[in-house]
């Protein structure tokens, strides 16, 4: 049986992996999928993936970051979906938690994240938005800092 939305499906065997403590999860591949994936690990949300054939078919597997003993990636949402499709232009890109957060859009030039799609100027298609809870990471060294209370 085929998959309406195989990309909330990633978002979500990710979301269920990191609850369950799992140190890597798989999926079915896709370009996308790896596209997104390469987006996760340049920001630094998770530690590595890598792409292997099984049986004939491409497999993604993603391996999954923890701090302090909690889930790196505490909020992960699906936005753009099969039944409401989500486009914005470069000006109207949202911004998580005040940039502390990354929304990942695919745009003409390729999936990035929103900063990169405002720098390209270059809207699109919102696939998701991924945060931390009261943890964030930081820009420049990608070390884990605490967010203060009023930040959402």
């Amino acid at each position: 049986m085929s998959m309406s939305d195989p990309i909330a499906d990633m978002l979500t065997r990710i979301r269920n992996a990191q609850q369950a403590q799992k140190s890597s999860v798989a999926m079915p591949s896709s370009k996308l999928k790896v596209a997104i994936a390469k987006v996760l690990k340049s920001e630094g949300y998770i530690d590595d993936f890598a792409v292997s054939q099984s049986e004939g078919k491409a497999e993604l597997a993603l391996s999954l970051k923890y701090y302090a003993g909690r889930p790196v990636i505490e909020r992960i949402e699906r936005v753009s979906r099969p039944g409401l499709r989500v486009y914005k232009g470069s000006d109207d890109l949202p911004r998580v938690m005040n940039g502390l957060g990354v929304a990942i859009v695919s745009t003409p030039k390729g999936v990035m994240t929103d900063r990169a799609a405002r720098a390209a100027r270059a809207g699109g298609e919102v696939l998701c938005v991924v945060a931390q809870g009261r943890i964030a990471m930081s820009r420049v060294a990608k070390n884990p800092v605490v967010v203060p209370a009023g930040v959402e």
